[in-house]
């Protein structure tokens, strides 16, 4: 991020088809519901922010930070995030399917009920966010990582999972383990992850006798 940054005025604030913002500060700034494709945002800030609800198809965000915002029923298929920082974010219904990202961290975030199908993670970390219901089905998630997140009734199905790891997290009810093969499970996430299979292959768990 540069050392100053100038607050998001003018067209920054009217999103059109293919504009691209140049360090700019979205500080408490309603771009909800906005449509606009192909935009571009290079060492933006968006700080209380609200994104909720636009469509923002093949929408980039190359060395930015989220803080605080509101990303939620975002809609940015073909979407790129490239060197980017979200804290402390609402992002529930977030739909980025068949995007890519890159070098990116997520932290303390609600990112629940999220569509990431066919999505290309490369050095992606989730620590403590809320993933529950989030769909990862065709998703290449070989450089993510997942540390004390929720993913109770995620979607794994015919995802790439060599090498993307999982620590203390929450897998009550998840989907598509078949697609597991090669991923990295702590142990403590080792019984979660048993009783998860044995229901994926209608195993009943009991101790009862009879």
């Amino acid at each position: 991020m540069p050392i100053e940054i100038q607050p998001a005025s003018g067209v920054q604030l009217d999103l059109e088809y293919e504009q691209t913002v140049t360090s700019a500060l979205y500080r408490d700034a309603d771009l909800s519901g906005t449509v606009a494709g192909a935009v571009e945002f290079l060492q933006c800030r968006f700080e209380k922010a609200s994104l909720a609800g636009s469509h923002l198809a093949q929408v980039r965000f190359i060395d930015c930070v989220a803080d605080v915002a509101d990303f939620s029923n975002l809609r940015g298929e073909r979407g790129v995030l490239e060197r980017v920082g979200v804290t402390g974010s609402r992002m529930t219904g977030l739909a980025w399917n068949d995007g890519l990202l890159s070098d990116v961290t997520f932290a303390d975030c609600k990112v629940d009920l999220t569509n990431w199908r066919f999505a290309r993670f490369d050095v992606v970390t989730f620590t403590d966010c809320n993933l529950a219901g989030a769909d990862f089905t065709h998703a290449d998630l070989r450089g993510a990582s997942f540390t004390r997140c929720d993913l109770s009734r995620a979607q794994f199905h015919n995802a790439t999972m060599e090498g993307a790891r999982f620590r203390s997290c929450e897998l009550q009810g998840i989907g598509g383990l078949t697609s597991w093969a090669g991923a990295i499970v702590h142990p403590d996430d080792l019984l979660a992850l048993s009783y998860a299979l044995a229901g994926a292959l209608g195993i009943t768990v009991s101790d009862k006798d009879r």
